[in-house]
């Protein structure tokens, strides 16, 4: 079962709300994606909410691009930061990626909103799998997964 980004947010709101926040502290990101041998490809990217999507813009035929139009499971980490503080924690989202035509209204309105360089590959995604770790009274780890139709599991750790 796969779930966007407004989905998520009205059954886990606050989580959510984290997650966000995550992502808007930093503009680049990191992505993983599966190259065509199956094994990992990380890259930089830049991610955008809006319009209750998690939308995810890349160069034209960039590997990554190509990567997930032959493969759409990704795995999408927010940049912490410098040091170790991760303020609000460390989160991760996993999902699959849908490519959205060059003359979709979507991608219309995206590049209204967002004016990215073109031309480029616009992909929405569908999310699997949220997850957010963080360190609570500097004594438990303490890890928040989100699957979509269940809610959130926490894990604390000594």
């Amino acid at each position: 079962m796969d779930t966007n980004w407004a989905a998520f947010t009205a059954a886990e709101p606050d989580l959510a709300k984290t997650v966000e926040e995550r992502f808007g502290t930093h503009t680049h990101h990191v992505l993983a994606t599966l190259r065509k041998d199956g094994s990992p490809r990380t890259s930089g990217l830049e991610v955008r909410f809006l319009n209750g999507e998690l939308w995810l813009g890349m160069m034209p035929d960039s590997l990554k691009a190509l990567d997930l139009r032959r493969d759409p499971r990704f795995a999408l980490q927010a940049n912490p930061g410098a040091g170790t503080g991760m303020g609000g924690g460390d989160v991760r989202i996993a999902g699959r990626a849908v490519e959205i035509a060059d003359d979709d209204a979507e991608t219309r309105r995206y590049t209204e909103e967002v004016e990215p360089p073109e031309p480029f590959h616009l992909f929405r995604t569908e999310l699997t799998e949220v997850v957010r770790t963080y360190v609570e009274d500097e004594r438990y780890l303490v890890v928040q997964v989100w699957k979509p139709g269940e809610p959130v599991r926490t894990l604390k750790r000594t």
